[in-house]
């Protein structure tokens, strides 16, 4: 790195407070030499951000449609347009219009970051108009991606054999030396807890957990997220007279949640096939639930089946009807509750070792190196 440091200008939609991805990305750029700036929005409800690097948030008139993309992106592109950098990272591809467009202008570089196929994803998959718009999107910018990277190699390879770029793969994993807490106390409960933890959002599963929670004995299903599903699942429980077994905790900053990862006895990761974004997606919770030394109960698509299947860090599912889910989920802790600790730890070290942050982010540098 020279001595000039590059100043990089990161973007997303989110209010940054739980974006774990963008973090790393921003920690990782600024340990080695670069200038950070982070650019999401601010809701009412947004919780304060604490960074070792800078950040802005855009208070907005619109929340979420069209209109809200419309008028995010020109906000920022404004904002790119006059401010003082070297590199714009355009997370994701609801991002990208302004950054491809500010780039161009002032003839700087440009990094992408895809952390989803953005038009298979469950929301816009199934809005064949809104679908299309995103598409469109994707077909006139991403053939003019140099430096572009995602979350896992089915998803790269989708894009490189539609667009003939050349987009590489930087995982999710977690930092690999994050302190994490032992306190056992953290869920008030003296039964089994399982833990859900990301956005509460269309196709995530977490309706199944609830439905199958009536079979289950002795343990507790928490719900660590808020999502357009939230209220929803809310009612679910409540009708369902759940509300003892089944516990929402909302958002929780990504700098605490490890806390409540260590503490839960099994992590769940189960997916809708509802479009090629879920079936070969490889979420962070995976990673964080094997940093804990947590087993997972996960859908079986092919990048998870990978990681579980090739670590043993747990099992996989694919009848969710609520009485087999319930075996399956009891079936899963009294397997590892049978397992010694010394074995629990061996079998999530090698893991560990392997999904790490540190060895993923090789990559990420070699990209703004170029």
């Amino acid at each position: 790195m020279s001595f000039f440091k590059k100043r990089v200008i990161v973007s997303v939609t989110n209010d940054l407070v739980t974006d774990q991805r963008v973090h790393k990305v921003c920690t990782t750029l600024s340990q080695n030499g670069y200038t950070i700036l982070l650019v999401g929005r601010k809701m009412k409800e947004s919780l304060p951000v604490y960074r070792d690097y800078r950040t802005k948030r855009f208070k907005l008139f619109y929340r979420k449609g069209p209109l809200f993309y419309a008028e995010y992106n020109l906000r920022l592109f404004l904002f790119l347009l006059f401010a003082k950098a070297d590199i714009f990272l355009a997370n994701d591809t609801d991002v990208l219009c302004a950054n491809y467009m500010a780039a161009k202008i002032k003839r700087k570089k440009l990094v992408f970051d895809a952390h989803e196929m953005f038009p298979e994803v469950p929301e816009v998959v199934s809005r064949p108009v809104i679908k299309w718009i995103w598409t469109k999107v994707e077909d006139l910018i991403f053939p003019h991606l140099k430096y572009c990277y995602t979350v896992c190699q089915p998803i790269a390879d989708e894009y490189n054999e539609k667009y003939g770029i050349f987009m590489q793969v930087v995982r999710n994993a977690p930092f690999s030396n994050l302190p994490v807490s032992e306190n056992k106390n953290v869920f008030s409960t003296d039964k089994k807890v399982i833990l859900y933890q990301g956005a509460v959002n269309l196709g995530r599963g977490i309706e199944w957990i609830i439905d199958a929670m009536p079979y289950i004995d002795n343990a507790v299903f928490y719900i660590i997220g808020e999502g357009d599903k939230s209220e929803e699942l809310k009612e679910r429980v409540k009708h369902k007279n759940l509300e003892d077994k089944v516990i929402f905790l909302g958002r929780i900053p990504f700098n605490e949640l490890s806390v409540y990862t260590k503490s839960s006895d099994l992590g769940v990761c189960l997916l809708e096939k509802l479009g090629k974004n879920y079936y070969y997606s490889l979420p962070n919770r995976i990673f964080d639930f094997i940093h804990a030394d947590v087993p997972l109960l996960a859908t079986d698509f092919p990048e998870i089946r990978k990681v579980i299947t090739n670590y043993k860090v747990g099992e996989l599912v694919s009848d969710y009807r609520p009485a087999e889910l319930a075996k399956a989920i009891q079936r899963t802790l009294e397997k590892w509750d049978k397992k010694e600790r010394e074995e629990i730890t061996a079998t999530f070290e090698k893991a560990k070792k392997e999904l790490c942050w540190e060895n993923e982010s090789i990559t990420l540098l070699k990209i703004f190196s170029y």
